[in-house]
């Protein structure tokens, strides 16, 4: 349903950084990068999209002043993969804002893991399918 999304840095290197790291166990890995040369305003706005090989989806893109958070949730193929998630953003800086684990309140399957990134957007993983 969703083609591609973006959300905002003010520090575009910490930034990058933090989803390199948190989006590894996912799968998931900076896809295209470039600058905003076609901004008038801000052309060396940097800009990097993740996703899966060659599929740019996950947009970061560097601001000069603070924007509301964003939510966004990337599908994990298993609850490991929702755990590596959340030790990996950890590892890389991010501010714990759930643990691993069920959310019945969603789903009876429904198992996630939350985190805040530099710029305080809550991000999270999350897999749909039952326990192995």
């Amino acid at each position: 349903m969703i083609d591609h999304m973006s959300t905002y840095a003010l520090d575009f290197a910490a930034t990058k950084s933090f989803y390199e790291a948190a989006l590894e166990p996912l799968g998931f890995s900076v896809q295209l990068e470039m600058t905003a040369a076609w901004d008038e305003a801000f052309p060396a706005r940097r800009m990097c999209a993740f996703g899966p090989p060659m599929n740019p989806t996950y947009w970061v893109i560097e601001t000069r002043e603070a924007v509301t958070p964003r939510h966004v949730a990337f599908t994990a193929v298993s609850r490991e993969a929702v755990q590596a998630f959340h030790a990996a953003a950890l590892g890389a800086g991010a501010t714990d804002h759930g643990a691993p684990g069920p959310r019945p309140i969603y789903h009876a399957n429904y198992y996630g893991a939350f985190v805040l990134d530099p710029d305080g957007n809550n991000v999270e993983a999350v897999c749909h399918a039952p326990p192995a």
